[in-house]
């Protein structure tokens, strides 16, 4: 697995469909060796990503409560990240 990819499972609170993106996103382009985006393979990627998405947010529904949580926190909860993106 991408060591960059968090832990979504047992987040409190629970996992945003922007954070289950953004882990699809990146494990998307890891697999395909993309680094950044063109016009040729934007839509590829984005489909993929998403359809990633969508089967990881099912995924998650059916798993078990975790008993302990994450220890990392996902990107899209750190400040740094968040002011970088301009998220906040």
């Amino acid at each position: 697995m991408c060591r960059n990819i968090t832990v979504l499972r047992g987040l409190e609170p629970a996992a945003t469909s922007d954070e289950v993106y953004a882990a699809a996103l990146q494990y998307v382009r890891k697999v395909t060796g993309v680094g950044s985006l063109s016009a040729t393979t934007r839509g590829p990627i984005e489909r993929a990503a998403a359809e990633v998405a969508r089967i990881t947010q099912e995924l998650l529904a059916e798993m078990p409560e975790r008993r302990v949580p994450p220890q990392t926190v996902p990107p899209l909860r750190r400040p740094e990240v968040r002011a970088r993106l301009g998220l906040d």
